[in-house]
């Protein structure tokens, strides 16, 4: 028997998911969900039932049943920090992902969720796989020079580590010895240094690290950002959707489309081209960054994410890094692939699903001073 999977990636404005039978993805759907729709919910937990009829509704729409569905993979999220890997979903997960008290209020914590309603309703098993919360730094890359401020891992952690385990595949290597760098570019930018199958150094995408991105500001100089914080332009709430939301691209140039600022560089726009090229700069900073957290022992450098689509851009970030070695490009993201791969692999019996016992790995170094 063929193992039948629904993967399910909730998102902030949307849900995203795809139905796996008979070894291929039968259904892949995008519903983008209205703010209007969304605004009536007070917090994230109250959306479960409507994601849950969405999802519902799609499927019919399609004349798919999850009837003999073995799995229901969703995305991770509003968990304490833990390694990588395929979790099953238990009851601690499931209380900290409805409490809201991990990760903030993200439709991504509704994930483990919606996989649990199904697999009770199927007779199934839930799983989540890599969650955004996946935390494998070396103690070196959480120290900064505050002893009370530490450096957190926030990254694209399920699409890098599938990206990583398509490009193993590809070259014939495996990822549990292997050293990689890997960029993820899109809406976020986290560039990370895997080695030998853990994420042991990368930007923080959440906290304000790393290049800038299409709406982030990414790093900026700590004096500067507290003589505005003190300077009376802007309230809390503004100068983080400034730094959050409205930084990068839109406070430059006013657009986070990379397409329309491309377009704007045809047409002789100076300040435009040197945002672009800035943006290039940066992530090859980052990119060489992680190079070096790796010795500069990296079997290649992996470029993902929606960006990476722009040749140019990726012809011009060659040019910087290629002396770094091999520059393996796969644009786009592999997402609801990792949520499916991920719960086939355990499936299977390829790898042990493993338990979230709701204990971040890292609680500080107390214990050595």
């Amino acid at each position: 028997m063929r193992d039948k999977v629904l993967a399910i990636n909730p998102g902030s404005t949307s849900t995203k998911l795809a139905l796996f039978e008979n070894g291929k993805i039968t259904l892949r759907r995008t519903v983008e969900h209205e703010a209007g729709q969304l605004a009536q919910f007070p917090t994230i937990a109250d959306q479960l039932p409507y994601r849950e009829q969405t999802i519902l509704n799609v499927l019919a729409e399609a004349g798919a049943t999850l009837s003999g569905c073995t799995a229901f993979s969703g995305r991770g999220g509003g968990l304490q920090p833990c390694e990588g890997g395929v979790y099953e979903v238990n009851d601690t997960m499931l209380e900290h992902a409805a409490s809201g008290h991990y990760g903030g209020q993200h439709p991504a914590a509704l994930g483990c969720q919606l996989a649990h309603v199904f697999a009770l309703r199927y007779g199934a098993r839930a799983f989540v796989v890599n969650g955004p919360d996946t935390d494998e730094f070396c103690d070196e890359a959480r120290i900064t020079g505050l002893s009370d401020v530490f450096r957190a891992s926030h990254v694209h952690a399920l699409n890098q580590k599938e990206t990583a385990l398509r490009v193993c595949r590809d070259l014939g290597l495996d990822y549990t010895t292997a050293n990689f760098v890997i960029a993820h570019i899109g809406g976020g930018v986290s560039i990370t240094a895997h080695r030998h199958g853990r994420m042991v150094d990368s930007n923080d995408i959440i906290h304000g690290d790393g290049p800038m991105a299409p709406t982030r500001s990414g790093a900026l100089p700590a004096k500067d950002v507290l003589d505005l914080c003190f300077s009376g332009r802007w309230n809390r709430q503004e100068l983080h959707d400034r730094l959050t939301k409205n930084g990068g691209f839109v406070d430059h140039l006013g657009t986070s489309s990379l397409e329309e600022i491309t377009l704007r560089i045809q047409q002789g726009d100076r300040y435009a081209q040197l945002v672009y090229r800035a943006f290039i700069h940066q992530l090859a900073k980052g990119i060489g960054a992680m190079a070096a957290v790796l010795n500069g022992q990296i079997d290649a450098v992996i470029l993902t994410g929606g960006i990476v689509h722009d040749q140019k851009l990726v012809a011009a970030l060659k040019e910087k890094i290629g002396f770094l070695g091999l520059v393996v490009v796969r644009p786009g993201e592999f997402e609801l692939e990792a949520l499916i791969a991920g719960a086939v692999r355990v499936l299977q019996g390829r790898e042990t699903a493993k338990v979230y016992t709701g204990q971040p790995v890292f609680q500080n170094f107390r214990h050595l001073k």
